[in-house]
């Protein structure tokens, strides 16, 4: 008796590995999607904690200007002056698209934020989303 294997065996064999490769390829796209789409919001959130949190350490004005390509944070010296204190790339520098931007929001010594009123951002890429709201007092909620 011979011990080798039959072409049909070796076809089948690859067909059923293909169709696990390409579930796999698909499954893959999908979490790389959602992790990108999270890393941008918790870049957005991170960036209004950073504003309050040297607003009160500093205890000077900040301003916070959000774009799809870039997050910045400037430390007003004076009336017409302000200086960088930070900057971060935006939410498509890693391919998500965002809408509600761009915005700018003060914080004030106190680490209440004014010049706004309730912002929400929405993050897509793919099938995944999510939107970071940050109310008129500055606390960010990422949904």
């Amino acid at each position: 008796m011979s011990r080798g294997t039959t072409l049909i065996e070796l076809l089948l064999t690859l067909a059923i590995a293909g169709i696990l490769a390409a579930l796999a390829v698909s499954g893959a796209s999908g979490l790389r999607d959602r992790l990108r789409v999270e890393e941008a919001a918790a870049a957005i959130a991170g960036a209004h904690t950073r504003a309050r949190l040297l607003a009160v350490t500093e205890r000077r004005v900040m301003v916070l200007t959000l774009a799809a390509g870039s997050l910045v944070l400037r430390a007003v010296e004076s009336r017409a002056d302000t200086v960088e204190r930070w900057r971060a790339p935006g939410a498509t520098a890693t391919g998500v698209g965002v809408t509600g931007m761009p915005r700018t929001a003060g914080f004030a010594p106190s680490g209440v934020a004014f010049g706004f009123a309730n912002g929400t951002y929405t993050l897509v890429r793919g099938s995944a989303r999510k939107q970071v709201i940050v109310s008129r007092y500055g606390r960010v909620r990422v949904q």
